[in-house]
């Protein structure tokens, strides 16, 4: 832990295996939204720091959930918000007090950005010496594209992953923000927990370089590893789990829904061709001139009809959903995934719950995403601010904080 264990202004709670990790967010947007989301259901204290007036970019998207946009409902609930202006010598002074408190920082501005700040890495550890600061970047903290902008798009065209993705050899755009959340979130969150249970054991920390690109690439591990060994260099629709072949495909059904098989393994492969009553295409498994042979057998049924055929069997067949019917399907609800958080003002609102699983000490969404600088007043109050040094901070624009409610 860090120093004072007696600050008052975060919250040791009893909730998950991260209770009385203290953590300090300087990201915006998704990826280290998403990262410090993950450690705040986990049962770490996150405080958000962002812009006085503007907030986290992410605050202005559409759709919106009453007063708040539905995407920092999700990513931001656990967190608590302090609105402070780091263009202000006084707003960066909050920060290295608060620095000398906390276990973790991750900050996701471009590499050098913090530095000028004066809330970069060597800056923070002169307070704290066992801190774990995270820079969670497109392209990391060295390399010819260091200062680049991108998106998640561009890091998985860089890192090789969209050459891959499609068929037919057309790449397609992921639906899911690989590269920012895959490549980057989780692995913020693995770097981060090494270096904080080093730092734990030895009271030194560390500086947690994390590239969405290099993420992305590590992601191809399988494929980077044939292509060493005999120099093949695949494409979309190319190989065996990309869909090259009938066993490993999706297919679309009577009624235009879809299902995918996965049926790798002969056992299962030779289950499938004995329930469709086709055992005469079990020597099709990895022919890629059968997959139109495959596509027409699929398509004379509607998919709830297929899949009612080869429910309980071993065969590796599932729907294609969307989000509506993976909402409701029975293996995401029964395991509690998709939860609620009480707003303010509209009442019980749909949440995704944390995927990661404790017994003894489970992850919880313990609070709503927070009002924009929520706990300014309270933050500055327990770093030892009187009061009016707080107001006028305030004043200032140093911070900002929700008008008081009147007594």
């Amino acid at each position: 832990m860090a120093a004072n264990e007696e600050m008052t202004d975060m919250v040791d709670n009893d909730g998950g295996p991260l209770a009385g990790i203290r953590v300090l967010d300087l990201t915006r947007l998704l990826p280290g939204a998403f990262a410090t989301a993950l450690l705040g259901d986990l049962g770490a204290d996150v405080l958000k720091v962002e812009q006085p007036g503007i907030g986290d970019p992410m605050r202005a998207y559409a759709p919106r959930v009453g007063d708040s946009s539905a995407f920092t409902w999700i990513t931001d609930r656990n967190k608590r918000s302090v609105a402070l202006n780091l263009r202000d010598p006084r707003g960066v002074e909050v920060v290295h007090r608060l620095a000398a408190e906390v276990d973790v920082v991750i900050e996701g501005f471009r590499p050098g950005v913090s530095d000028r700040l004066g809330v970069g890495y060597d800056a923070l550890k002169a307070v704290n010496p066992a801190l774990v600061y995270v820079s969670l970047t497109g392209y990391g903290a060295s390399g010819p594209l260091v200062a680049e902008a991108g998106h998640d798009l561009n890091y998985l065209g860089r890192s090789g992953v969209l050459s891959i993705t499609g068929v037919e050899g057309t790449p397609a755009i992921p639906g899911v923000q690989v590269a920012d959340l895959a490549g980057g979130s989780l692995m913020a969150v693995a770097g981060l927990l090494a270096a904080l249970l080093r730092a734990q054991r030895t009271g030194e920390g560390d500086h947690v370089d994390i590239s969405m690109t290099d993420g992305a690439f590590a992601l191809l591990s399988i494929h980077l590893g044939a292509h060493f060994a005999d120099g093949v260099v695949p494409g979309a629709g190319t190989e065996l789990l990309n869909g090259a072949y009938p066993c490993y495909n999706v297919y679309a059904c009577a009624d235009g829904r879809r299902l995918t098989v996965g049926a790798l393994e002969d056992p299962f492969w030779e289950t499938l061709c004995a329930r469709v009553e086709r055992t005469d295409l079990i020597a099709t498994k990895l022919d890629p001139d059968a997959i139109a042979t495959w596509r027409a057998l699929w398509a004379t049924r509607p998919r709830d009809e297929w899949l009612a055929l080869l429910a309980g069997h071993d065969v590796c067949v599932g729907p294609v959903n969307d989000l509506a019917e993976a909402i409701a399907d029975p293996q995401l609800s029964q395991r509690g995934m998709v939860t609620s958080t009480e707003h303010p003002d509209l009442g019980p609102l749909r949440q995704v719950a944390s995927p990661i699983r404790l017994r003894e000490h489970p992850a919880s969404i313990r609070t709503p995403a927070p009002v924009l600088g929520d706990a300014t007043r309270d933050v500055l109050g327990g770093l030892g601010y009187e009061a009016a040094e707080i107001e006028s901070l305030l004043e200032d624009g140093v911070a900002a904080a929700p008008a008081e409610a009147a007594a």
